[in-house]
């Protein structure tokens, strides 16, 4: 296994921790200008896949360790008047989000993984089913479509049923670097059918 062509790292395609390990340094790597223009580019081409699938609830997700920055999409879906979500770790049910609808004037706490996450008011929530599209997070992506994440099983367990009922449609969100040749895929993993990246967007199946 190695990296995108940007980077020269080798790393082992059966240990789902090393793929972490190098794809999280890889992006770290990124300079600030480099994630400034990164996220610019993708949320463009996002805001235009988005208008195509007539996306008008779209759940996103707030940056973490070095992702590819959401927040230049989240401000153009605002301007557009598309209404945007957050994920929140389900307060009764270990393993499983909820979302919540994300304005500027949200309040948002830092929740026990140590991300920012809407403050639980059911008068904001969503069922996943309700959402056009999720963006998702991710640590990896091969050319396959399949998605590393964490490790949690969070959007595992979301998207559980999107391919059986259509709804919510998950699309990825990465920095080129984060694909690798080849990803080992799980019975539970689900694939992307798109990731968009800074330079290109992908389709799958």
């Amino acid at each position: 296994m190695s990296l995108a062509a940007d980077s020269n790292q080798s790393i082992d395609s059966n240990s789902p921790k090393a793929i972490r390990k190098a794809v999280r340094a890889a992006r770290r790597n990124l300079s600030l200008a480099q994630q400034k223009q990164s996220s610019v580019l993708a949320a463009k081409s996002a805001l235009e896949k988005l208008n195509k699938l007539q996306a008008f609830k779209v759940a996103l997700y707030l940056t973490n360790d070095s992702e590819l920055d959401t927040a230049p999409l989240i401000e153009m879906l605002w301007q557009h008047g598309v209404e945007v979500y957050l994920p929140r770790l389900h307060p009764f049910s270990a393993g499983n989000l909820i979302f919540l609808q994300y304005e500027p004037k949200s309040v948002l706490e830092k929740n026990s993984l140590g991300i920012w996450e809407p403050k639980l008011n059911i008068t904001q929530m969503i069922l996943p089913h309700q959402l056009d599209v999720v963006i998702t997070p991710l640590v990896a992506f091969d050319r396959f479509g399949n998605r590393m994440g964490m490790g949690g099983g969070y959007y595992d367990r979301t998207l559980a049923n999107w391919q059986a009922t259509g709804k919510p449609l998950p699309i990825g969100y990465a920095h080129d670097c984060q694909q690798v040749s080849k990803l080992v895929s799980q019975l539970w993993d689900i694939p992307l059918p798109f990731i968009i990246t800074p330079s290109k967007n992908y389709s799958f199946g």
